[in-house]
């Protein structure tokens, strides 16, 4: 892929959707460690990166709205390397805590966090290198 310093470098970029977007990147960035590299107009859209990855914070127009209370349309993925002290940081600063890390057979800890826009973000530290055939999955291609 060509470079463009207008998108992020990232191959796959979320979206996500905000009531206010000014908002959500200071407490995307207090609690979870995020860091603004564009801002596209006062209160329209921002782009965030997270170590080599990144999303994309925009606001409600139209058909685009965060979920619902209750709702769960998606979850976001974003690896740390110490998921008990993310997820320390991200409680203090108001996340709700849906899943306290927890080791899995698969090599990693994780724990799951709800922001107050109502996204699910699940932040996973690499215990260990394990084939998928040791616990249950199967490696294709």
């Amino acid at each position: 892929m060509k470079p463009n310093r207008s998108i992020p470098a990232a191959t796959v970029i979320p979206v996500l959707i905000y009531p206010d977007v000014r908002a959500a990147v200071a407490w995307l960035g207090a609690a979870f460690g995020f860091v603004e590299r564009v801002r596209i107009g006062e209160d329209h859209r921002a782009q965030l990166a997270y170590g080599d990855g990144a999303v994309i914070v925009g606001d409600v127009r139209k058909d685009r709205r965060p979920p619902r209370p209750g709702e769960v349309t998606h979850s976001v993925i974003v690896r740390v390397a110490d998921a008990r002290a993310h997820c320390e940081r991200a409680r203090e600063h108001g996340a709700r805590i849906l899943m306290e890390p927890t080791d899995f057979a698969y090599g990693e800890r994780q724990y799951t966090a709800e922001d107050p826009a109502g996204h699910q973000w699940t932040f996973s530290e690499t215990l260990a290198d394990v084939a998928p055939e040791e616990w249950g999955g199967t490696s294709v291609g």
